[in-house]
């Protein structure tokens, strides 16, 4: 199970796995309705290294992004339920639109994103800059949080 980190809390350990000689992977998003094409991103994400972060948006963040009914459930139980998940080593919140900053102080040594995003991934040129590798993985089809909170809408009497 992984832990649930302050960035300040987040950006020492860090530190201690690098000089563990860990690869940390670090990934983001918002993981409002958690579903079967998270997991599997989670999952393959983590096998690239020994360690996984998912930084994900505040509340306040997913509101900027996906509108006021946004996010179905509140940050504390999307870091608690990120957080459970076997692949997930480490969970924390960035409250910026992006989580450029962040990554520039965790300086992973592989950045992922979905492919969906492969034409903008944040933190891009710090990762690269510091000689870590930025991955944009394939997405499990079918699945998407907007889409199934759309289906859900459309069953509503």
């Amino acid at each position: 199970m992984g832990q649930i980190y302050a960035r300040a809390d987040l950006i020492q350990v860090r530190r201690q796995w690098r000089s563990q000689g860990k690869r940390v992977v670090f990934t983001n998003g918002c993981y409002d309705l958690l579903h079967p094409g998270h997991v599997r991103l989670l999952e393959r994400a983590r096998a690239l290294g020994d360690t996984l972060i998912l930084a994900l948006n505040s509340d306040e963040s997913v509101q900027r992004l996906k509108g006021p009914a946004r996010p179905l459930l509140s940050q504390d139980r999307r870091a608690a339920l990120t957080a459970s998940l076997q692949a997930v080593d480490a969970v924390t919140f960035f409250h910026e639109d992006t989580p450029r900053e962040l990554i520039a102080a965790v300086l992973p040594d592989v950045l992922v994103k979905g492919a969906d995003w492969s034409h903008f991934i944040a933190g891009r040129e710090e990762v690269e800059a510091a000689g870590g590798q930025v991955m944009a993985l394939p997405l499990e089809p079918g699945y998407s949080s907007t889409s199934i909170e759309q289906r859900i809408l459309e069953r509503r009497p």
